[in-house]
């Protein structure tokens, strides 16, 4: 490669960099001045200051948001990785008719917009008398997203793991089970980080089903309870850029956990799948 195309890489790179670090950068700058500072936005705080975090936490009612974001998000993203795994397996090593036709099931569920089922779901959930609980929030999440799960696992499991592992464990005796958990799961970190990664971040942060699914506010989830905050502080930018600033570290943190494999199993099971 030409020194000049290097160059011109470098400058796209730093430019693409740039776009998404400056709202970071003018969260975070926002996030610490005080209330009397009206500097410009792209101006550092003239005095730091963290007392619009705990402002923000207590007035928003952050708290219980948080531990219901929490266990939503956890629990389904278990359920996602227990069940879109073992699903997704016999997908990938059984070619029958049967199967292909579930997998092009999935596949073309994938293209269809999740609000299309927001009145039906809505009625369901209303019927069997599951509104405002934390359950209906995971089960929903879980069936959203169950597809994409399914046809990662499927194509990282078909491009990536020989099946002479497997053979190798049933000639030792080992039954389907055991070759899928003692053999195949723990080969599956690469995508299984990719699944967490791109599930966990739309679960933590929907709004469009739990803003009708979740009313009650002691089963809100951080961006209902957000959203109400944002509401009556439309004036005071250093309280919600506080409480944004707040509702991203959890993602963050996880996306730098598992940064190194999530492009080997997004690239293994969507490309080559």
């Amino acid at each position: 490669m030409s020194r000049s195309k290097k160059l011109l890489l470098t400058i796209l790179a730093v430019l693409v960099a740039a776009i998404h670090i400056i709202p970071f950068y003018i969260l975070i700058t926002t996030a610490l001045k005080t209330r009397g500072d009206f500097s410009s936005r792209w101006a550092l705080p003239k005095y730091f200051s963290l007392e619009n975090f705990s402002i923000a936490w207590q007035q928003a009612n952050l708290g219980p948001a948080f531990i219901n974001s929490l266990i939503i998000t956890f629990f389904a993203a278990v359920l996602l990785i227990l069940f879109g795994s073992m699903a997704a397996y016999p997908l990938a090593r059984r070619a029958t008719k049967m199967n292909k036709a579930a997998m092009m099931f999935f596949i073309s569920i994938m293209v269809i917009p999740p609000l299309t089922a927001l009145v039906p779901l809505y009625q369901l959930i209303v019927d069997i008398g599951m509104l405002n609980t934390r359950t209906v929030a995971v089960l929903n999440n879980v069936a959203a997203f169950i597809p994409l799960t399914v046809f990662l696992y499927a194509g990282f499991i078909r491009s990536t793991i020989p099946k002479e592992l497997e053979e190798a464990a049933k000639i030792d005796g080992a039954s389907t089970l055991g070759i899928f958990f003692r053999v195949v799961f723990p080969l599956l970190k690469p995508v299984t980080a990719s699944v967490l990664i791109i599930a966990c971040v739309f679960i933590w942060n929907d709004y469009q089903f739990a803003i009708f699914f979740l009313q009650n506010s002691d089963v809100q989830t951080l961006t209902v309870a957000m959203a109400s905050f944002f509401g009556e502080n439309q004036h005071n930018l250093g309280l919600v850029a506080a409480a944004a600033f707040i509702a991203m570290i959890p993602m963050a943190i996880l996306f730098l956990l598992l940064q190194r494999y999530f492009i080997a199993g997004l690239s293994s099971g969507a490309v080559k799948g």
